[in-house]
């Protein structure tokens, strides 16, 4: 198993939202390039990364952040948050991400993922799941095409009963 430190960018900046509220931000440091660094002087060889400004527009936001990590880092780095697109992935991929985090999209949109899959093959790819019920995050590795197609199914039914239980209750 590998435990991968993670890094929230919104404006700019290294942040933690409470409970995914954007309203209620904890600034860890201006300058998320410099966290990575300290990350790395601890030993960490990957970084997990996910641009909320993206996540909101579905644009790489703060795909420069980014580039400064990697361009002052030896780290590995997967990218995540408003990946809804082949064209958003191949930034972050040309920008030097090692990886791209599908997250909503793995539900919202399977066939962008199966084109994703395609495109970039597994070693490029990871599955974020995240539950904001239980506020677990969990992120799987996707290492084919049936492991993105099992993911989709799954994410869909667990999703497809949380509206069941909700509309029951």
């Amino acid at each position: 198993m590998y435990l991968l430190p993670a890094i929230d960018i919104l404006d700019g900046r290294a942040v933690r939202l409470a409970r995914g509220d954007y309203d209620a931000v904890t600034v860890y440091h201006d300058d998320p390039a410099t966290q990575a660094q300290l990350f790395e002087e601890d030993g960490a060889t990957w970084l997990h990364v996910v641009d909320l400004n993206g996540a909101k527009s579905g644009n790489p936001d703060n795909i420069e952040v980014v580039r400064r990590i990697l361009a002052r880092t030896k780290l590995k780095v997967e990218v995540g948050g408003g990946v809804r697109s082949l064209e958003v992935a191949d930034r972050l991929l040309d920008a030097g991400a090692t990886r791209v985090i599908l997250g909503t999209a793995l539900v919202r949109d399977p066939d962008f993922a199966r084109a994703a899959m395609e495109k970039f093959g597994p070693d490029a790819l990871v599955a974020g799941v995240d539950r904001v019920l239980d506020m677990m995050r969990t992120v799987v590795n996707v290492t084919g095409d049936a492991a993105v197609a099992q993911c989709v199914d799954a994410m869909q039914r667990r999703s497809a009963a949380r509206k069941e239980r909700v509309a029951a209750a």
